[in-house]
């Protein structure tokens, strides 16, 4: 599966979750839930047409453990994840599901360490944390080869233009007044 280019809906509250599904917008990441809404939300968003990522850390309830990520596959079936941890991406990749690994820009030692990792699991993308260090998202896919998606800090247009300019595939945000600003 192929993200679409631009801005990508990431959801924390069942308000914002409504208002998307009666949107034009194809993809909405969950980023916050319970373990016992997640079922009937995927299931809603099919149901209405929505491709649903499942951010696997913030999942209330949700271990990060073979017997948990076997529910998520086999009971839930999200289009796909979202986790900094690389089991839960290689689980992913194992159930031909969408893997899309965090990384957090904190000092030079973490970008080395992740790279390294994530040249092993192999996600489909690469969301880089902060979004806003345009200079690291040319250099994390120039060495990696592998699409990223810029999030975390993302409050302006500019800063969306900023990223894709940088060469980021997307840019994820919570914000609402920006996943409507159009085509970049």
């Amino acid at each position: 599966m192929e993200l679409p280019k631009g801005v990508l809906s990431a959801v924390k509250s069942i308000k914002h979750f409504e208002y998307l599904l009666e949107s034009d917008e194809e993809l909405i990441i969950l980023l916050e839930t319970r373990l016992s809404l997640l079922p009937k939300l995927v299931r809603k968003g099919r149901k209405h047409g929505k491709k649903i990522l499942v951010h696997t850390d913030l999942i209330q309830g949700l271990k990060n453990d073979d017997y948990g990520l076997e529910f998520l596959f086999h009971e839930v079936k999200p289009h796909g994840v979202i986790s900094t941890r690389s089991n839960v991406i290689t689980a992913a990749k194992r159930h031909d599901i969408l893997a899309i690994q965090r990384l957090f820009l904190i000092d030079s030692q973490a970008l080395d360490r992740n790279v390294a990792i994530m040249k092993k699991t192999q996600p489909d993308y690469v969301e880089v944390l902060p979004g806003l260090i345009p200079s690291f998202i040319s250099e994390i896919k120039e060495e990696l080869g592998i699409p990223i998606i810029a999030g975390g800090l993302i409050r302006t247009k500019e800063d969306v233009q900023s990223a894709l300019q940088a060469g980021a595939h997307a840019v994820s945000t919570s914000r609402k007044e920006l996943w409507e600003i159009g085509p970049y």
